[in-house]
């Protein structure tokens, strides 16, 4: 019988992940990516424990290690005096999760998962208009060639997700949550072994993560109104965090030789609230168009593995005899199963964000006494929830 066809708006992490899924389920499937190439953009992303495992159901686990993966030995939270507030053993975390998170550089990832589709699958410079899910099989409008039918849409189409806007028009939509933040990847093979951390300061942060090339994955945020920008980012994160703790001088003085366009900066927003669902008829939301959060505990990208692995496990194979009435159930269930825990995530997100970023010295002191008597193995079990609540559907 022919294969159920899946059409995947948009070539990220979780779009491309999902794509991998279905493919791997016998789905033919078609991702259309506005841009006119594969994005290179972006610089490094965490991948938890969670993740590595959902990436390992799926059968693509060997793409996040392939691409240059680096287990820090420690990572936690530091003063901008270089005093460590709290630090854990990745060893400890293997211990308790079963894996170590890793380290990769985002452009590598999305190139690998990428290859492991046909190359006849991918539109590039395609740019989708809307989805008429009305009746029947959806129709996918876009701006090149002829419309496109489908079994299923995934909507991996960004924070600024026009489809989650087109389909939920009473949300409110997106809630700027106070910070700009810089992000960019240097290579310092020179430096010594260096953890993984993030130093608090007052109102900023700034972030390191080696790499296993020599190369750090670099990020820093602060907290001005939206829309803040800056003739030249590399002298402001000079300004702001020169002064901070060693490795953050040396690391931002190899900043300061770079193309100031490899130094991205983007507002952080997530969303206000959650959707009423992560799904219409045969539309499915993944990613941060479905429930964008911020940065601060590293599950963005995760959470979208995550719901990649669950919606495919929830739907029937592309090649079986069953009703394909049976894909809007599926969708119905990967709700069920999605939207609680990644709801859960984007508030605690939120939550962690705002101890970041206190500005009043007093409540910044009392924030860092408190992370300081708090034991690291609290700390640890403090992180079961998000790096051993990944489970698949029976």
């Amino acid at each position: 019988m022919p294969r159920r066809h899946a059409v995947v708006v948009g070539a990220g992490i979780g779009g491309l992940t999902a794509a991998n899924a279905l493919h791997r389920r016998g789905w033919s499937v078609t991702v259309c990516e506005r841009a006119p190439q594969l994005p290179a953009t972006g610089a490094g992303i965490g991948l938890a424990p969670n993740a590595l495992l959902a990436l390992k159901t799926i059968g693509v686990d060997d793409a996040a290690h392939a691409v240059g993966s680096a287990v820090p030995e420690t990572m936690g939270v530091r003063r901008s005096d270089g005093r460590w507030l709290t630090r854990i053993s990745t060893a400890n975390m293997a211990a308790r999760h079963g894996m170590p998170p890793i380290a990769v550089p985002r452009p590598a990832l999305t190139a690998a998962l990428a290859g492991a589709l046909p190359p006849e699958g991918f539109r590039y410079g395609t740019t989708v208009t809307g989805v008429d899910d009305a009746a029947g099989r959806p129709t996918v409008r876009t701006n090149a060639g002829p419309d496109l039918t489908a079994d299923l849409v995934v909507a991996a189409d960004g924070i600024h997700s026009p489809l989650r806007r087109a389909h939920f028009p009473g949300h409110p939509g997106l809630h700027y949550i106070g910070e700009t933040a810089w992000r960019t990847i240097v290579d310092a093979p020179d430096l010594p072994p260096v953890d993984m951390s993030e130093t608090w300061g007052r109102g900023e942060r700034f972030g390191v993560t080696p790499l296993s090339d020599g190369r750090f994955y670099l990020y820093a945020t602060a907290v001005v109104p939206a829309g803040t920008r800056w003739a030249d980012s590399r002298d402001e994160l000079w300004r702001r965090f020169g002064s901070w703790h060693a490795p953050i001088p040396e690391l931002l003085e190899r900043v300061s030789r770079l193309d100031p366009a490899d130094v991205l900066q983007n507002d952080l927003y997530d969303l206000a609230g959650p959707l009423p669902s992560l799904h219409h008829g045969r539309i499915a939301w993944l990613g941060d168009s479905a429930h964008a959060m911020a940065p601060n505990l590293g599950q963005g990208g995760c959470q979208a593995i995550e719901d990649a692995a669950v919606l495919t496990r929830l739907l029937p194979a592309g090649d079986s005899a069953v009703g394909t009435d049976q894909v809007p159930v599926a969708l119905a269930a990967y709700t069920a199963a999605r939207r609680d825990r990644t709801d859960a995530v984007r508030v605690r997100a939120r939550r962690v964000g705002r101890l970041g970023v206190l500005r009043n010295p007093l409540l910044a002191a009392a924030r860092d006494l408190a992370v300081r008597a708090t034991p690291a193995g609290l700390a640890l079990r403090g992180l079961d929830d998000l790096f051993d609540g990944f489970r698949l559907p029976a």
